[in-house]
């Protein structure tokens, strides 16, 4: 399995960032893309699967802002085995659509739990309980019943920062290869600034919780949560520094510990 690491460059926003340097990190510019801010029209979502299709999806990608985020559920449809999703991120992604026609950074996520048939589970990590039990409540949403107790498995930020998430792990699949999808906004705003609300997990509790599905088969793995653009110089050059560095410092942490990139 051929190993390409990308970044899918949508708003130029890495410019400004130290890329880390690696011969089979491929620079895909999708700044002419249109129809793929926030929400992406088919016509989008099937172009941005054609510029990722002769790379595949082996690998360590960035995905620019979380406003990109449903390009994880245009990622895993090119998986043709049964896998497991790995999420962590501060939202549930999870939100009943606001068009039904297009796919959003709000509802991807949901969309991939009641259709993808590949995917045997979702291991969300990271939303405020509030949001989770929202899930839940919305009987008319976007994911059915079933599908949440047969696939979805929540850790929230409240249990990881306590002894309740441990009696989840159990029902975790251990023989399936992962998909690994983070947003920085699950992180604390000293290790990233991005566009949207933001938890309070430092760095090396993300990696922590990362270890246990690292030593396994992993097709791909994902990483969006750069900053909203348009704000204020000295805040924008602040806010790329510090994405620049965890950006590096997650890179080079997955590809020490990921056994088969």
């Amino acid at each position: 399995m051929t190993t390409n690491h990308l970044i899918l460059d949508f708003s130029h926003v890495y410019c400004d960032e130290k890329i880390p340097k690696n011969d089979k990190v491929h620079w895909l510019d999708c700044s002419d893309i249109t129809e793929c801010d926030l929400y992406c029209s088919k016509r989008a979502e099937e172009e941005i699967r054609a510029r990722i299709a002769p790379y595949g999806i082996h690998g360590i990608h960035f995905l620019d802002s979380g406003n990109y985020h449903y390009v994880t559920g245009i990622m895993t449809a090119l998986i043709k085995q049964k896998f497991s999703l790995i999420l962590l991120d501060h939202h549930t992604d999870m939100q009943k659509p606001m068009i039904e026609q297009m796919t959003s950074c709000g509802d991807w996520a949901g969309k991939v739990l009641k259709t993808n048939s590949w995917l045997q589970q979702l291991i969300l990590i990271g939303p405020q309980e509030s949001d989770i039990l929202q899930i839940y409540r919305e009987k008319e949403g976007l994911v059915s019943g079933a599908e949440l107790q047969e696939k979805l498995i929540t850790f929230s930020e409240e249990e990881i920062q306590s002894v309740e998430g441990e009696n989840k792990i159990s029902g975790i699949k251990r023989n399936l290869p992962v998909y690994i999808s983070i947003d920085k906004d699950i992180l604390d705003e000293e290790y990233s600034e991005t566009n949207w609300s933001q938890g309070k997990m430092p760095l090396p509790v993300l990696e922590r919780l990362l270890m246990p599905f690292l030593s396994g088969n992993i097709l791909g793995i994902d990483i969006c949560g750069e900053c909203q653009q348009g704000i204020p110089l000295p805040q924008y050059l602040e806010a790329e520094k510090i994405n620049g560095e965890t950006n590096k410092e997650l890179f080079d942490f997955l590809m020490h510990y990921c056994r088969n990139f």
